[in-house]
């Protein structure tokens, strides 16, 4: 694995979806999350990382066959966290430490090296076998769509029907939730402190941004609609500390809608600019 990444950085990726549903609200019956003051869409976080989990996964299981160490993924459906944890301990040939007892250092080292989320995101690992707690270098905020989303609810039948009590109606009834096009804005952050911690590499770093942009390319589904990462702009410290505050390179990131008659139906409807020049110390490159 390559040397621990020693710069700080901010990103921030634009994504775009149309005539699907990004994230759907469980409480508010699957329809696309909200801001219920603004009106503008929402995408939480933990959307985002299952994605990046997900296309990792794929990437180093196409790349390496079943046998990918290093790159395997904590949280994935159908996994016993337990289980995951009483690996660690059996690899270190250590005793499992209890829910209320300190973690072995070398059992959260382990789940650090093995897993490539908890390298990147951080996991709380103090379940009843207990790994410890790790912050992660890598972290979002939620995304926001830029304009107010329309949360639409569209009927669709369906000629088969479950039941034999239903065989004389012929067909059933259904809902889809969509947004009929919106475009979201993500901002994140990457500490090389914290990358320290847990081992996030410059390989690691690598297929972070090769995620940000595929990670919607493998996710299609009839639900989500057509889904694309439109833009990814970073701003790389030439220091761990970093040269400015993360909210003046945010804010130097500008996108504006074309036209004011009419809501938004594709990226070509935006504009997007970087305003003014870099500060001291401050690499901007465009992955996408």
């Amino acid at each position: 694995m390559s040397e621990i990444i020693k710069n700080r950085y901010e990103f921030v990726l634009l994504f775009d979806v149309e005539n699907g549903n990004p994230n759907g609200d469980p409480d508010m019956g699957n329809m696309p999350r909200v801001d219920p003051q603004t009106g503008n869409g929402l995408v939480t976080d933990v959307c985002l990382k299952r994605k990046i989990r997900d296309y990792v996964d794929l990437v180093k299981k196409e790349a390496s066959g079943c046998n990918f160490e290093g790159y395997n993924i904590y949280v994935k459906s159908g996994v016993v966290l337990n289980n995951q944890h009483t690996i660690a301990y059996k690899r270190i040939n250590h005793p499992p430490k209890g829910k209320k007892e300190i973690a072995d250092p070398e059992a959260t080292q382990f789940m650090c090296e093995n897993f490539y989320d908890i390298r990147t995101f951080g996991a709380v690992m103090t379940t009843e076998v207990n790994c410890g707690q790790v912050r992660g270098p890598v972290q979002f905020g939620f995304a926001r769509s830029i304009d107010r989303i329309f949360q639409q609810e569209v009927t669709v039948t369906r000629c088969a029907v479950t039941n034999e009590v239903d065989a004389e109606k012929g067909q059933t009834m259904g809902k889809k939730q969509i947004v009929p096009y919106g475009l979201y804005r993500a901002e994140g952050y990457i500490s090389a402190h914290l990358a320290e911690k847990t081992g996030f590499s410059e390989d690691d770093l690598e297929l972070l941004w090769d995620s940000l942009v595929n990670m919607f390319e493998h996710d299609h589904s009839a639900a989500r609609g057509k889904m694309s990462a439109r833009k990814l702009i970073v701003f790389k410290h030439n220091s761990k500390l970093g040269c400015c505050q993360s909210h003046i390179l945010f804010d130097k990131v500008n996108v504006e809608g074309l036209s004011h008659d009419l809501p938004p139906r594709s990226f070509a409807d935006y504009k997007v600019t970087i305003s003014g020049d870099m500060p001291n110390g401050v690499e901007l490159i465009e992955k996408l």
